[in-house]
C-alpha cells in the first residue's frame, strides 16, 4: 500500500521529537497532545488521507439536509523549540482505525523518520487501584533500557511487566521494529471511571512529559479542567451510592405510619 501521508509544509530539523496520539482509555493522550499542540501554537503540516483506513458509518443532517461523509482528522504538526537542538513534531488522530491499524502507525513512522525524530513518545491510561480523589501517578514504559535508564529520576513509576492497549501501544513496537527509541507515559486512572476523560491524568503526564522534551508551557488550565472533572466524579459517585442505597437496602425500624397503628391496636 503506498503511503498516504501528505506534507503541504516540510519543515528541515536537525532532529526532532515525535509525539503520537490516539484516542484511549480516559483520553489521556488525546487530551495531553491537543493541549501541549495549542499552546505551543504548533503549525499543521500535513495529514493522512483517511480513505484506506476509515470508513464513515453514517453522515449529519443539519435543517433537514444531508452534509457529506465525515472522515475522523489524522494531521501533522510542527513547532520549533528555540532552546532545544530538537524540535517537535506531532501526530493527533482523532479515532484509531478498526483494521489496518499496523499500517496507519507505519504511514505516522514514514514521517518520523523523514523528519529525522531521534525518539518518538506516546501517552496512554494505566488502569489502576486508586480512588479518582488520589494523585495519579506516572508510569514509565520504553523500547529498550537507555530511556528508562535516562528518564528514571522523572517521578515516575517503573511496573514491570504490563500492556498497552491500542495504538498508542502498537505505535511504539513497531518504532522498536524499526530501530526508532520509544517511550510511553501512562497516567493512573481509576479502575471504575476508565471511562470517563480524565484531565487529571493528563495533567500528571504533561507536567512530566514537557519537563522532559524541554517545554515551558502553563498547565494551569489543564490543572483547572481536571478539578471540575474531579468535583463531577465525586457527584456522580453520591449519586451512584444513594442509588444503591435505595435499592438495596431496608430500614431498620418500620415507617411512623405502622408504629402508629400498632400503638393503636396496644390501646
Amino acid at each position: 500500500m503506498k503511503n498516504r501521508a501528505i506534507l503541504y509544509k516540510e519543515p528541515h530539523p536537525k532532529a526532532c521529537d515525535f509525539i503520537a496520539a490516539w484516542p484511549g482509555i480516559g483520553n489521556v493522550s488525546l487530551i495531553v497532545a491537543k493541549y501541549i499542540r495549542d499552546k505551543i501554537n504548533a503549525e499543521e503540516i500535513g495529514e493522512i488521507e483517511p480513505f484506506d483506513f476509515f470508513d464513515p458509518i453514517g453522515v449529519m443532517v443539519k435543517g433537514n439536509i444531508i452534509e457529506a461523509p465525515q472522515f475522523p482528522e489524522s494531521k501533522f504538526y510542527y513547532w520549533h523549540n528555540a532552546k532545544s537542538d530538537r524540535d517537535l513534531v506531532m501526530f493527533i488522530g482523532d479515532e484509531q482505525p478498526s483494521f489496518k491499524g499496523y499500517d496507519l502507525a507505519d504511514c505516522v513512522l514514514d514521517v518520523a523518520q523523514k523528519l529525522k525524530a531521534r525518539r518518538v513518545y506516546t501517552c496512554a491510561a494505566a488502569i489502576a487501584r486508586i480512588h479518582h480523589t488520589e494523585p495519579s501517578r506516572v508510569w514509565l514504559a520504553a523500547t529498550d533500557q537507555k530511556p528508562i535508564d535516562e528518564l528514571k529520576h522523572h517521578d515516575v513509576v517503573l511496573r514491570g511487566d504490563l500492556q498497552i492497549a491500542g495504538l498508542n501501544g502498537l505505535f511504539l513496537g513497531i518504532a522498536k521494529e524499526r530501530g526508532i527509541e520509544g517511550v510511553c507515559l501512562l497516567g493512573e486512572v481509576p479502575m471504575y471511571a476508565s471511562r470517563i476523560p480524565n484531565p487529571k491524568a493528563a495533567l500528571a503526564v504533561s507536567n512530566i512529559l514537557t519537563k522532559i522534551l524541554g517545554i515551558a508551557i502553563d498547565l494551569s488550565e489543564l490543572a483547572g479542567f481536571a478539578k471540575v472533572a474531579e468535583e463531577e466524579m465525586k457527584k456522580l459517585a453520591a449519586e451512584a451510592m444513594g442509588e444503591f442505597i435505595d435499592r438495596y437496602t431496608r430500614p431498620v425500624w418500620p415507617p411512623e405510619e405502622e408504629e402508629e397503628e400498632e400503638e393503636d391496636g396496644e390501646d
